[in-house]
């Protein structure tokens, strides 16, 4: 019998590491998950890019070279830091903000 536990149990848990990856790639000095601080909420995100195949590459790519416009005249700074794997993995994160 195949016990289902540890894969739900993964969830939460990868949801928190990308939680704290976005903390430590300093994501969070410029947004947050509820309410616009300089960028847009992540929800808010989250929700623009909802069901768009396409997402997680794009927001990954504009994660690492930033850019302006898509929010309003402040630009995104470039997180050249950023790995491409942490900016897929904080591109999915953020898509799962509801």
């Amino acid at each position: 019998m195949t016990c289902a536990a540890p894969a739900a149990l993964s969830a939460p848990a990868t949801a928190a590491a990308d939680a704290a990856l976005a903390k430590q790639r300093h994501c969070m000095n410029c947004h947050a998950v509820e309410r616009k601080i300089v960028g847009p909420a992540l929800k808010d995100v989250a929700a623009r890019y909802a069901g768009n195949a396409e997402a997680v590459p794009y927001l990954a790519r504009k994660i690492i070279t930033g850019g302006a416009g898509a929010w309003g005249p402040v630009a995104m700074a470039a997180n050249p830091a950023v790995t491409p794997d942490e900016a897929k993995r904080l591109a999915a994160w953020i898509l799962t903000l509801k």
